[in-house]
């Protein structure tokens, strides 16, 4: 396709410059048959007609300068229409499979997207395993032992590779099996723009400092979702996203344990029984009691009563700016859902790598 594209640019310059030609040796020699006709015409005549000699020919090099100029690619929904077109199918099949076996998978699936287009955009760098110049963003603390899902995205890139070989990034896999994991456990739908690529470099230093922590407070929160082209209302409809899911014990002991104002008694208290305090930090509890296993508004619900699990899903309704955003999430659970749909089609477009940027990995775990 790009040396299509190069081949007609070369072809429009030779044309271009063609008529140019052309147009120069006729004015030389109408100007030099013509040259005493020429002395008696005024000076205003003159420059009206080296005027309307000149526009044509600047005209011809403004468009010979803008075929020169290099157009930003752009993510398109119809991207693998031709040459992969059954692509999308295949990775809905495997993200479907996957779901199915064990259905905590879409919630892992989401929050690996998202982690992803937070450090260096949504280029798939951290799927990278450690290799030559490469330090893998799993090893980073908000990853390391409880970001999962990498072998399920592997699978996927693995059967659209039997399909097209060296066509679909793992950017674009992702992307797309984020999308099918949110509609099978009942969550929105939404239509991916495609054309990433992917990453040649991971960024462990990112990883640690740019993914929010589960202790952030809100105007970190607020802060680090604008460095990425979110808003706030962006931020509080993708954290919705813990409406399904696990956290592990280590992330809310503090909260269940200092009996704070913002946590409600009962919920703190059923809450320790799941994680003792001399057991294992690494336990698992659903981050919603109710329905768990259910893309709903009850995780809104729950700010409300005080019985947001981690300290940084309680601060989205703690007087502050966004608690209006959290009212409106529990009273209209079709509001909720589409704004998180819009929210993660944004993220989807966090810095991708498109048109000659980047590569296409074959094994999303390595470079090429």
């Amino acid at each position: 396709m790009h040396a299509y594209v190069d081949q007609s640019k070369h072809l429009q310059h030779a044309f271009y410059l063609k008529h140019y030609i052309n147009l120069h040796h006729a004015l030389s020699f109408a100007l030099h048959r013509s040259r005493s006709q020429f002395e008696h015409i005024n000076l205003t005549i003159s420059q009206m007609a080296f005027t309307n000699i000149i526009k044509p020919i600047m005209l011809l090099l403004v468009l010979s300068l803008a075929n020169n100029t290099p157009c930003e690619a752009q993510l398109s929904s119809t991207f693998y229409d031709r040459s992969c077109p059954n692509a999308l199918r295949t990775i809905r099949t495997a993200i479907r499979t996957s779901i199915s076996r064990e259905r905590r998978m879409a919630a892992s699936i989401l929050r690996l997207h998202f982690h992803d287009c937070f450090v260096q955009g949504c280029d798939a760098s951290i799927l990278l395993d450690d290799g030559p110049g490469i330090i893998s963003e799993k090893n980073a603390l908000p990853n390391k032992g409880s970001v999962r899902g990498y072998e399920v995205i592997e699978a996927a890139k693995s059967e659209v590779e039997k399909l097209c070989p060296g066509v679909v990034s793992c950017a674009d896999v992702l992307t797309v099996a984020a999308r099918d994991a949110s509609e099978m456990v009942g969550g929105p739908s939404w239509t991916v723009k495609l054309g990433r690529r992917d990453s040649t470099t991971a960024s462990l230093a990112q990883a640690e400092t740019g993914l929010p922590s589960f202790k952030a407070p809100l105007d970190s929160l607020i802060s680090t979702f604008s460095d990425n082209g979110l808003s706030a209302r962006d931020m509080v409809a993708l954290s919705g996203a813990h409406t399904i899911g696990q956290a592990q014990c280590f992330s809310f002991h503090d909260r269940i344990y200092n009996n704070g104002s913002d946590v409600d008694a009962g919920f703190a208290s059923t809450r320790r029984r799941g994680c003792p305090i001399n057991d294992s930090n690494e336990k698992l509890a659903p981050l919603d009691l109710v329905t768990p296993n259910s893309f709903d508004n009850n995780y809104f619900k729950n700010l409300i009563q005080k019985k947001g699990l981690l300290e940084s899903d309680q601060v989205l309704f703690s007087g502050g700016s966004t608690d209006d955003i959290v009212r409106e999430y529990s009273n209209n659970p079709s509001k909720f859902k589409s704004d998180f749909a819009a929210a993660m089609v944004k993220m989807s477009e966090i810095r991708p790598l498109t048109g000659q940027e980047g590569v296409i990995r074959r094994i999303c775990g390595a470079l090429p």
